[in-house]
């Protein structure tokens, strides 16, 4: 499908976008090579084929949340790299007076 020129300068000003006329030659021909790319796809024959949002299976990238027991020392294993710690806690400047 050829693009004629309006057609280009109608697209531009829809996407808000000044060309000059080089521009306007060059991305009419860009745009003109995509819609004949969509028309050889459209002469497709789909019927046959079920709608599916992928073509990859599902599969989950999270792994399985179980619960572990806690090494004794871990607290202070933790705690040992914090800049401040009390009480067994993390120590952080007031957010709020």
């Amino acid at each position: 499908m050829k693009l004629s020129r309006e057609e280009v300068q109608h697209i531009a000003s829809l996407a808000r976008l000044d060309l000059s006329l080089d521009e306007q030659r060059l991305y009419g021909e860009q745009l003109s090579a995509i819609l004949e790319h969509f028309e050889k796809l459209q002469a497709l024959d789909t019927e046959e084929i079920p709608p599916t949002a992928t073509v990859l299976p599902l599969r989950s990238v999270m792994r399985d949340d179980v619960a572990r027991p806690v090494e004794e020392n871990a607290r202070q294993d933790i705690l040992a790299n914090a800049p401040d710690a009390e009480d067994g806690c993390f120590q952080v400047p007031a957010v709020l007076e």
